[in-house]
């Protein structure tokens, strides 16, 4: 997909398909990248807020999913709710995507995430690779999915945060039982030397009821130079963020070659491009490029 957007722009793989996007929360990249995603293979995009559907008067998920399936031959949904992914697929006879429930899952950002790390180690397997979680790892669906992702292979996981927004024990378990190495701590320099990857996470001020501990967990971890100095990071470090920042990584970071965020987003058009295709069942051939092990 990657190969056909820069040499070509487009193509008219998906032509004649329609793609809902179905967004109960604010989304700019996920959102904007699928969109972008079916556009760009040729098909027709649906887009659905619910502020100004009948959500707004009362119509149940499951009734505003099986409407647009009337219409559409795919559907992607971010909601607000853990589980609301699968409760929508299980009155569906057309495909779904899951563009984040809640503080549950983010599967194409983990996917997107795995893509992009690929890409900047140029490898094609995670292992060997120590990979930091930084943040809110309590709400954090993108974390919780990459962790996941991750756990199929010999890495080893550290995942760094306040008591009060560490990982959830589900995830830790499941990943636990892959035979994956996890470190838990709250100081993001013991850890930074020995990270490839340093994964960091906004803190969640809209999954707060108590306004005085996200204030507490926004102003602990701030990812700038100083930091990477004084953790000792390595020069070959990749810092990843699936974006919006608030406070958590400074600007100043952003010219650094080892700042891959912004690389990050735009894997997320290409993988998107790619999963459309797949749940379509309209797979183009590999690309001298990316061949079809990849």
């Amino acid at each position: 997909m990657e190969a056909i957007v820069k040499s070509s722009g487009s193509t008219n793989l998906l032509q004649g398909c329609v793609l809902s996007n179905v967004f109960y929360e604010p989304s700019t990249r996920t959102s904007s990248s699928f969109y972008a995603a079916m556009l760009r293979l040729g098909g027709l995009v649906v887009p659905i807020n619910a502020e100004t559907s009948s959500v707004k008067k009362g119509e149940t998920l499951e009734d505003t999913v099986r409407s647009l399936e009337s219409y559409s031959d795919v559907i992607v949904l971010r909601h607000p709710e853990i589980g609301a992914a699968q409760r929508a697929s299980d009155v569906l006879r057309i495909p779904l995507l899951n563009a984040g429930d809640g503080a549950g899952e983010h599967p194409t950002q983990a996917l997107l995430d795995a893509f992009c790390i690929m890409k900047e180690f140029n490898v094609t397997t995670f292992d060997g690779l120590t990979v930091t979680l930084l943040g809110d790892l309590k709400h954090g669906r993108t974390v919780h999915s990459l962790a996941q992702l991750l756990s199929h292979y010999k890495v080893k996981l550290n995942y760094v945060s306040p008591d009060f927004l560490r990982m959830p024990e589900k995830v830790f378990t499941e990943v636990k039982g892959r035979g994956v190495p996890q470190h838990v701590c709250n100081d993001v320099r013991s850890v930074l030397a020995e990270t490839d990857v340093l994964y960091v996470t906004r803190v969640q001020k809209e999954r707060f009821t108590d306004m005085k501990q996200y204030e507490e967990a926004a102003s602990l971890y701030i990812v700038n130079h100083a930091l990477l100095a004084a953790g000792k990071a390595k020069s070959t470090l990749r810092i990843l963020h699936p974006l919006p920042r608030v406070n958590e990584l400074a600007f100043e970071l952003d010219s650094d070659p080892r700042a891959a965020y912004f690389r990050q987003m735009e894997a997320g058009l290409y993988v998107r491009m790619a999963l459309l295709a797949l749940v379509l069942g309209r797979v183009p051939p590999p690309s001298p490029k990316f061949p079809a092990k990849l």
